[in-house]
């Protein structure tokens, strides 16, 4: 198995991979609990009556879910094919139901596993983590204090007045001040296709961290200076950006004349 994969599902010590979506490859279960049987491949499952009427009875549920919070359907069980990027990927209900397929024993892991990771266990990606490269390690956790100080710098815009698209223009000011590129322009340029792909997952420590201290300036001077509405606000964000974007120039300007 490709434990390289980006993925907080571990079974029985190896990674699963699970899409944007939040759909779980089957393959990956099957490596576990298949013992190399062709016949009992994800493929072949899929063509079984039983299984058709549980996605069938599953993509209606998902589907009503959807559309009720106004999110495009997607396939609860879909194949993807391609150098290093192959598999079936279902929903984690089907997920769980092709690894009974498989082991009861198997099933009982997964359903587990998927039910921590519903819940925000803390201690699931711990787990992964510990297994990680110090690299790793050191990018989950500037990921994690970004995103805190992100809705920290969200709560106060609101605080102060931001309504509709002020959110996304403040955003902008960020990305375009030290990026020179908007957050559509950005998540082109990472190759980003899918509207719930997050660009901040496809971004480095230094990003992470020059965003990060940005939104945190730009909180502060916000409140200090009781900064009110969403022109205002971007304007801020605009300044505290410039700060930020100055003193990363300065810092290169330094290390390359020694």
């Amino acid at each position: 198995m490709n434990d390289t994969k980006s993925s907080l599902i571990r079974l029985r010590g190896h990674l699963v991979e699970e899409d944007e979506f939040g759909r779980w490859n089957l393959n990956d279960i099957w490596l576990l609990g298949g013992k190399g049987s062709a016949s009992k491949l994800p493929k072949e499952w899929v063509k079984k009556k039983p299984t058709k009427r549980l996605i069938n009875e599953l993509q209606k549920k998902v589907t009503v879910s959807l559309l009720k919070a106004n999110k495009p359907n997607i396939p609860v069980l879909y194949a993807k094919v391609g150098r290093g990027n192959s598999g079936t990927f279902a929903h984690p209900v089907l997920a769980a139901a092709y690894a009974g397929y498989l082991s009861a024993k198997l099933e009982i892991e997964t359903r587990e596993v998927w039910l921590r990771y519903r819940a925000g266990d803390a201690s699931l990606a711990d787990e992964i983590l510990q297994r990680a490269s110090p690299e790793e390690n050191e990018w989950v956790g500037v990921r994690a204090l970004g995103r805190s100080k992100r809705k920290e710098f969200t709560s106060v815009l609101q605080e102060h007045g931001v309504e509709g698209a002020g959110y996304a223009l403040c955003t902008d000011a960020v990305y375009g001040g030290l990026f020179d590129a908007n957050a559509r322009q950005l998540r082109i340029d990472k190759g980003i296709t899918t509207k719930s792909g997050s660009l901040r997952d496809a971004m480095d420590t230094d990003e992470l961290v020059s965003i990060m201290f940005a939104e945190s300036l730009t909180r502060k001077k916000i409140e200090d200076d009781q900064v009110m509405g969403n022109a205002r606000c971007i304007q801020a964000t605009k300044r505290s950006t410039q700060f930020v974007r100055q003193a990363i120039e300065a810092n290169k300007r330094d290390v390359l004349t020694g």
